[in-house]
C-alpha cells in the first residue's frame, strides 16, 4: 500500500499584557531559512511565528512532532504569550510601524482546487492577520509540480480534504473573518510529494484531540481517494458551504456519509 505522511506549518501569533504583538524578528529562523529544531524547525511570518514538522507516518508520531515543535519554539520567546488563533487584530499606527518585511503577505500564490484558478492576494493593509494550519500530504515522490496529471490528482485529493477537512473544521472552528483573507475551500499548493492543503486554520493546535483528529481525516480521505471513493464525484462542489460556514448543509453530508466530527 501507498505509504502516506503528513506534515504541517502552522502559525500562531504572540501577546504581550493581552495585547497582539508582532513576532517579527523574535526567533532566528525565516522563510528563506528556518531554524532547524528537533522534529522540525521554527521562522518568523510576517507579524507571526510559524514551525513545521517532519513528516509522521503515524498518528502519534504526528501528534508527538506538533507538540514537541511547538513547546521548543514557546520557549525561545518566554517573555510574550503564545496565542493559537485564527485571526489577530492589530491597532492601525502599529501597523504602520512595522519594517515592510514583516507586512509582507505570502509571495507565491496558491490555487483553487475546483476551479484550476490562482486565489487573488490578500489585502495587506488591513489592521489585522491571519493563522493558518496548513497540512502536507504526501503520497509520491518528485513529481513535477507542474504536470497536467499530477495537478489533477492534487486536485482531486484537495477537493476530497475539503469533505473529511474543511466540512468537519467549521464544528470546531467558528472563526469565518479569517477566510475574507486566506483560506477558502480548496486551497492548495502543488508540491513534488503531494499536496499542500491550506484551507485550515490554525485552530486544531488548541488540544491533542483536535490534533489526532486532523491527522485521521487527512489520512482517510487520502485513502478513499485511492479506493475510488470521491465524494466531489458524489456529491459536487461544497466551496459555498465551507466558505458561509453553512453548519446545516455541512451537518447533511457528514451524516450521509458518516464522517468523523471533533469539537474540540
Amino acid at each position: 500500500m501507498t505509504k502516506i505522511l503528513i506534515g504541517c506549518d502552522p502559525e500562531v501569533f504572540v501577546k504581550q499584557k493581552g495585547i497582539f504583538k508582532s513576532a517579527y524578528n523574535l526567533i532566528k529562523g525565516d522563510k528563506k531559512h528556518p531554524q532547524k529544531v528537533r522534529s522540525g524547525a521554527v521562522q518568523v511570518d510576517g507579524m507571526a511565528l510559524e514551525f513545521n514538522i517532519d513528516p509522521a507516518a503515524t498518528e502519534d508520531e504526528f501528534v508527538f512532532n506538533v507538540q514537541d515543535v511547538f513547546n521548543q519554539m514557546k520557549l525561545m520567546v518566554p517573555t510574550y504569550e503564545v496565542v493559537v488563533s485564527p485571526v489577530a487584530h492589530f491597532d492601525s499606527g502599529y501597523m504602520k510601524e512595522q519594517p515592510k518585511e514583516a507586512l509582507e503577505l505570502g509571495c507565491d500564490p496558491d490555487y483553487n482546487a475546483w476551479n484550476g484558478q490562482s486565489n487573488p492576494r490578500p489585502d495587506g493593509d488591513r489592521p489585522m492577520r491571519t493563522a493558518s494550519g496548513h497540512l502536507h500530504i504526501g503520497w509520491t515522490t518528485d513529481k513535477e509540480v507542474g504536470d497536467a496529471g499530477h495537478v489533477n490528482d492534487c486536485n482531486i485529493v484537495a477537493k476530497q480534504l475539503d469533505y473529511y477537512l474543511g466540512l468537519t473544521s467549521l464544528f470546531y472552528d467558528a472563526e469565518i473573518e479569517r477566510r475574507e483573507m486566506y483560506g477558502k475551500a480548496g486551497a492548495v499548493r502543488y508540491k513534488p510529494y503531494g499536496v499542500e492543503y491550506r484551507t485550515l486554520s490554525n485552530a486544531w493546535l488548541r488540544s491533542e484531540t483536535l490534533m489526532r483528529f486532523v491527522y485521521r481525516n487527512a489520512v482517510r480521505g487520502l485513502e478513499n481517494v485511492m479506493n475510488g471513493n470521491i465524494l466531489a464525484d458524489k456529491y459536487g462542489d461544497i466551496q459555498e458551504i465551507i466558505n458561509t460556514s453553512n453548519l446545516k448543509k455541512a451537518e447533511a453530508i457528514i451524516k450521509k456519509e458518516n464522517l468523523e466530527v471533533c469539537y474540540g
